[in-house]
């Protein structure tokens, strides 16, 4: 019985599927940065320090994500993990400050834009630290899940 191009092997298949969630992590990250120089080179708005921190973490993301699926290497979340962390940090700290709930005297940014300046308010919500929250809260789940399936597939 030969099997037709359209049709993988059920062992390909599934090792095809554990590469989904790198995917994800691979498609938040690009979107996260060339949304993040779209705010910043299009729209002329300048970024702040803490912008500038989760930058460093998510700009790596998405070249970690691209090496990772192009090499199919199943080690490539121990590169992704202290990036996707670290700016999950970052971010739920901006976060923090920007929407008050710690004061802003504590904030990084002495000089400068202000960590806390109103750039963007999207339907009354969604601000630039959201999308930053939302993205790298995104990108820790798709690894998380990633690491799920590497060990069911451990043998």
């Amino acid at each position: 019985m030969t099997s037709t191009p359209l049709s993988a092997p059920p062992h390909r298949r599934h090792d095809e599927r554990l590469w989904t969630p790198l995917l994800g992590v691979w498609i938040v990250s690009l979107v996260a940065t060339m949304g993040s120089l779209f705010f910043s080179e299009v729209m002329g708005l300048p970024p702040c320090v803490l912008c500038w921190y989760q930058r460093i973490c998510m700009y790596p993301l998405a070249l970690v994500a691209t090496v990772g699926l192009v090499d199919r290497d199943r080690r490539v979340a121990r590169y992704a993990w202290p990036l996707a962390l670290t700016g999950l940090a970052v971010a739920i700290y901006h976060n923090l400050l920007y929407y008050q709930v710690i004061p802003e005297s504590i904030a990084p940014c002495a000089a400068g834009v202000s960590c806390t300046d109103r750039q963007i308010e999207w339907f009354g919500i969604v601000t630039i630290p959201l999308l930053s929250l939302s993205g790298f809260a995104l990108i820790t789940m798709c690894l998380v899940w990633f690491h799920g399936r590497l060990k069911g597939t451990a043998s």
